[in-house]
């Protein structure tokens, strides 16, 4: 079974994929992919050149390529979560496989914002106007169909957690979208 999460930054996508992999699923980021990609080209690694190059990718090669590059990475017999999912083409390409879902993450941005200011990444934006600003980005206003296109991706979720809580509140809420999903195969 293959699992994406996407969500708005701080929405908890990490932290879903962190109890994913304790059941031994194993972990993708689009952004690993993005990462490798800088150094090969000795871009700075910053959200934004992350973005930027993403973007480039896309345009170039199809907005299915990022999912392409990390779908070569699939063995039979695991399972994997994949993360930072940011163009719908992603999701689409995703789709293809047997057994892929998306979880949406999601928070209220004044709960997002101060997780934040809690975390303090070296490329975080700790102004709240800012932060909403980078935000307008990751959900594609303005952006081409190349480009970051968040609330697009969420559309296409097959399940919404809302991670306001505890830690554990979220580990039960993944729980339940395990089981529905377990369910469901065994029902198809």
């Amino acid at each position: 079974m293959i699992i994406g999460v996407s969500g708005p930054i701080a929405a908890g996508t990490d932290s879903v994929a962190d109890i994913l992999m304790s059941k031994g699923y194993k972990w993708f980021a689009f952004s690993d992919i993005l990462r490798e990609e800088a150094k090969k080209r000795g871009i700075e690694i910053s959200r934004k050149n992350l973005q930027d190059l993403g973007d480039e990718l896309r345009q170039r090669e199809g907005n299915g390529v990022i999912a392409k590059k990390i779908m070569k990475n699939f063995s039979k017999g695991q399972n994997y979560v994949v993360g930072n999912i940011r163009n719908p083409g992603e999701v689409e390409e995703l789709k293809k496989l047997k057994d892929f879902f998306l979880i949406k993450v999601d928070a209220t941005i004044e709960k997002r914002f101060e997780r934040v200011k809690l975390r303090k990444r070296e490329d975080d934006v700790l102004v709240f106007e800012e932060f909403k600003k980078v935000e307008e980005r990751d959900l594609g206003i303005g952006q081409e169909e190349h480009g970051q296109r968040h609330k697009d991706v969420f559309k296409m979720a097959d399940f919404s957690i809302i991670n306001e809580g505890s830690n554990e509140e979220l580990k039960a809420e993944v729980e339940k979208v395990l089981s529905f999903i377990n369910c469901f195969k065994e029902v198809v």
